[in-house]
């Protein structure tokens, strides 16, 4: 006749044998032991680690530092200008913060568990100093979240000034452009009227008069030629004629120029610039948390905030937040430790009483109790002392009885009970 195991393995199934007591007991007093001898080496050296709280604390102080290096990092590679040397010496300063701050959560521990009051002055000065690092570069996180908001605002605002600034001068702008082409038309009929006077003058003049000249030359040959002579004054107004067009073609241009300066000069369009330019410093605003905050707390609109309010505002929303993180993980630290005024003030707690010695204990009081028989009766004058060697009910003298009863009992021949309890 096959056996279940055997049918089992041939059907491919394995049957999971239930577990033995045997190795329960024995890995639950395996556990037992194990809490007992890490209590037992809490209580001998007088403080409890927190493992759990140490390893939050530890991973607060990771992030930290990974967040402080990145933005190291960044802040590198956008003010260093391509230069790869700028690059990698702005980065030396961060990694000598990154390692100062990793000191903070062992200075918390040691703070907690060092006995000498020197040694924990030295371990709460450095986590003060690690701290103040640690409220640097995470300040400096801060600030680079607000910076490209901030920049766009100034950005903004810089452009409405500019366009606030056009619209007041627009006025004396085209007073200065109307007196220009004024003055550019003065000029031009001037010249007009110059060169006027000149072409007349010069048309009322008589022509040349020409005459024949007759001679002998230096070789005896007679010789004749014509011979013009003109006014003298043809030549100068024929110069004033060709100035005149020099300066009228270059006032001409002067004064296109102006004309189309003084058309460029338009009220209403300076007025389009400044509301464009306060529309975009309104959007560039509402985008900064910062100014919504600030305006939040000095009760103004957030368009009329000031610079010195932002950048008031602006340390504690940097600073205290920096404080907060820098100390954060310490005080973790320092909570995950737990001390004890002794070493040994456990000792007396959790004390257990061996069942072996529970019937010499028991003993021991009935024979004080049998010897002292008052202190029963003072201790409880109305209630029956059952004693705790008493005889058989079988065996029992005629005449006894209990106490209570009439007799006292103690000192009778005869067998006893086990005492009360002796096998508790």
């Amino acid at each position: 006749m096959n056996s279940l195991k055997s049918i089992f393995s041939r059907t491919g199934r394995v049957v999971n044998a239930p577990p033995s007591r045997e190795i329960a007991r024995e890995r639950r007093e395996w556990r037992l032991e194990s809490d007992r001898w890490r209590h037992q080496r809490h209580v001998e050296k007088g403080y409890r680690i927190k493992w759990g709280y140490v390893a939050i604390a530890y991973l607060v102080e990771f992030m930290v530092i990974g967040a402080s290096l990145a933005g190291a990092w960044l802040f590198a590679g956008v003010y260093s200008d391509g230069d790869w040397h700028a690059f990698y010496f702005m980065l030396l300063a961060p990694l000598v913060y990154a390692a100062v701050e990793l000191c903070r959560v062992p200075l918390g521990i040691l703070a907690r568990t060092q006995r000498s009051v020197f040694v924990r002055g030295l371990a709460i000065l450095g986590i003060v100093f690690a701290a103040g690092v640690t409220t640097k570069s995470v300040s400096q996180l801060g600030e680079m979240m607000f910076h490209p908001r901030l920049m766009e605002a100034a950005r903004t605002k810089t452009a409405l000034k500019d366009a606030q600034a056009d619209r007041a001068t627009i006025n004396d702008r085209i007073g200065a452009a109307d007196a220009r082409v004024a003055q550019y038309t003065a000029e031009l009929d001037q010249i007009e009227k110059r060169a006027a006077d000149n072409a007349q003058q010069l048309a009322g003049l008589p022509a040349q008069r020409c005459e024949r000249v007759f001679g002998t030359n230096s070789k005896g040959m007679r010789y004749q030629n014509l011979k013009c002579v003109a006014d003298p004054r043809v030549a100068a107004l024929s110069g004033g004629v060709t100035k005149a067009n020099a300066d009228r073609t270059a006032l001409v241009k002067d004064l296109e120029e102006a004309r189309k300066a003084r058309a460029g000069l338009d009220r209403g369009a300076a007025d389009r610039r400044v509301a464009d330019a306060e529309q975009a410093y309104r959007n560039a605003v509402n985008r900064s948390q910062l100014h919504s905050f600030t305006a939040m707390v000095y009760g103004v609109d957030p368009i009329d905030v000031t610079e010195q309010q932002v950048h008031a505002f602006l340390r504690i929303f940097v600073f205290v937040p920096a404080l907060c993180a820098a100390f954060a993980s310490t005080i973790l630290a320092l909570c995950a430790v737990s001390t004890r005024r002794t070493f040994m003030d456990e000792d007396d707690l959790g004390a257990a009483v061996n069942p072996e010695a529970a019937p010499y204990m028991l003993d021991a009081i009935a024979d004080a109790l049998r010897s002292n028989p008052s202190v029963v009766r003072a201790a409880a004058p109305q209630a029956s002392v059952i004693p705790m060697n008493r005889p058989a009910a079988s065996q029992s003298l005629p005449g006894q009885t209990l106490p209570g009863q009439g007799a006292p009992t103690h000192g009778l021949p005869g067998p006893t009970l086990p005492a009360a309890g002796a096998g508790a």
